[in-house]
């Protein structure tokens, strides 16, 4: 079989961002994946998932900015190119800036133009192109004639799809049913669903009719942690499966004071002031900074684990137990002082209490938990609910980027700025998140008419006149915005024609509300 070109695999992505239909997403991808040599296929999945197997390149903005003219005809293959990131992912020293530049240019120089386009939104991790994991979870079980049950839960153990592609397409079900949890090993975590308020969450998981109990875990505002223990050894891994066991030296610790021999362990890591309340966020998350990894001493923030989940203990896996069960075994094996606080209840006023005093001590909110759920690895599913507090502020627009993948053609990604008292605007971040497609629509053709003189390439400069309501999470210290703060996962909740930009939100507003 020929090496899989990098054309295949562009085509495909087109094809796929061309279409909302799931079933010829699928169609697309099945295609691709049987004419995709074995040595091909964990590459060409990773680029159909936006990414690059190389987590970290070291190519930037400016890497990729000014590139070289566009071949005239493709001649990559996948191989080519994922090697090319490779030995670029390895260059370090006097001279690798000027190096790492020299191999970026001579590969893009062989790209043709749709080619380099792909492959900046691979490098820069903004590759929308709708062929997201369930897409190809549905395609290599179609490829590969295997129930599709058996593909998610082998994805969901391995944490990857590639090497459950290559299991799939080269041994069939046998192969993808051998994967199983490993110690060492991170799985993909079970993800929350949202509520607006603590009612909803009990509504969904039908809670009061028949006095059945839920967990109510307080929702830290840290950063997700999977801790896996064997022996003397621990491993400390990110949402996204990035080992950072380096990184944080007082989760090893607690973890090594446990009197087990092997444990998984989900929880949260949180930066603590002397009082018990949450540091800001950012305190927390910078802990996870690459550069932490070559330092030799202390780091200077403190970090707390808590865990609130428990998925192996002594060689027995607890995944497919209810959770009921899961935190009788982590209550077992941990001090109460590293478990998340919770709350058993079938009282939905009880749990609003809870709630209410986790947000006034600092926290994020609550996940409301189905006792009886098993470990559902990488689903978003109706089993954990989050219910957060919803801040909200009127912003007026500064900017606005033409959007890629399927957004092509649309301004999409808006620059949100609060009102100065004093004159003008202070930018707080930018945010696509909540847009549907009328709103894109509407808003391309509201910020053609506001643009103004000057593009800084793909962001267009509009006069400040739109106000748009924006829901956020919370807010972050900041040196990259004047205002010295930015919101937290900000989205679109309705654009406010009611409204002008003198009654937006001021800046004073924003920054009384840390």
């Amino acid at each position: 079989m020929a090496a899989l070109t990098l054309s295949d695999v562009v085509a495909t992505s087109q094809a796929v961002t061309a279409t909302r239909s799931r079933l010829a997403k699928r169609e697309a991808l099945v295609d691709l994946l049987k004419r995709a040599d074995r040595d091909d296929v964990e590459v060409a999945v990773a680029f159909l998932s936006g990414a690059l197997r190389q987590r970290r390149t070291g190519v930037g903005w400016a890497s990729l900015r000014d590139l070289p003219d566009p071949a005239s005809t493709s001649s990559l293959n996948v191989a080519e190119v994922d090697a090319a990131f490779e030995a670029i992912s390895r260059m370090s020293g006097a001279g690798s800036a000027a190096a790492r530049l020299e191999a970026v240019s001579a590969l893009m120089s062989r790209a043709t133009d749709d080619e380099q386009q792909f492959l900046r939104g691979l490098v820069h991790g903004e590759l929308r192109q709708g062929a997201l994991e369930t897409s190809l979870v549905d395609a290599i079980a179609a490829a590969a004639d295997v129930p599709l049950a058996s593909v998610r839960r082998a994805v969901m153990l391995r944490g990857a799809v590639g090497p459950v592609a290559v299991a799939a397409l080269t041994g069939g079900q046998p192969a993808v049913e051998a994967f199983g949890l490993t110690v060492g090993q991170p799985v993909k975590p079970m993800l929350a669903s949202a509520a607006p308020d603590m009612a909803a969450a009990f509504g969904k998981l039908r809670v009061g009719a028949d006095d059945s109990e839920v967990c109510v875990d307080t929702k830290l505002d840290g950063i997700r942690i999977q801790v896996h223990k064997r022996g003397g050894e621990v491993r400390v891994y990110t949402r996204s499966l990035d080992d950072i066991t380096t990184r944080l030296p007082e989760v090893v610790a607690a973890a090594e004071g446990l009197s087990v021999r092997e444990a998984v362990l989900d929880g949260e890591a949180i930066a603590l002031d002397g009082a018990g309340r949450p540091r800001p966020f950012q305190e927390t998350s910078s802990r996870t900074a690459s550069h932490l990894d070559e330092l030799t001493g202390p780091p200077g923030t403190a970090v707390t684990p808590f865990f609130f989940d428990c998925l192996h203990v002594d060689g027995e896996d607890l995944i497919d137990l209810p959770l009921r069960d899961r935190l009788s075994q982590l209550d077992a094996v941990t001090p109460e002082s590293t478990r998340i606080n919770r709350l058993i209840t079938s009282s939905a006023q009880d749990a609003a209490d809870f709630f209410a005093k986790a947000v006034a001590a600092g926290q994020e909110g609550v996940v409301v938990k189905d006792l009886a759920a098993a470990y559902d690895a990488g689903r978003r599913g109706a089993a954990w609910i989050k219910v957060k507090p919803r801040h909200t502020l009127d912003l007026v627009v500064l900017a606005v980027e033409w959007g890629s993948g399927r957004r092509q053609g649309w301004l999409s990604n808006i620059h949100l700025g609060a009102r100065d008292p004093a004159g003008g605007f202070v930018m707080l971040g930018k945010t696509f998140k909540g847009m549907t497609d009328e709103m894109l629509a509407w808003q391309t053709e509201r910020f053609t008419d506001l643009a103004v003189d000057g593009r800084d390439g793909y962001v267009v400069h509009v006069r400040p006149e739109q106000v748009v309501e924006i829901a956020f999470d919370g807010l972050q210290r900041s040196t990259r915005y004047p205002g010295g703060v930015a919101l937290r996962f900000a989205r679109v909740l309705r654009y406010r024609d009611d409204k002008t930009a003198d009654e937006a939100d001021t800046i004073a507003t924003v920054q009384g509300l840390q």
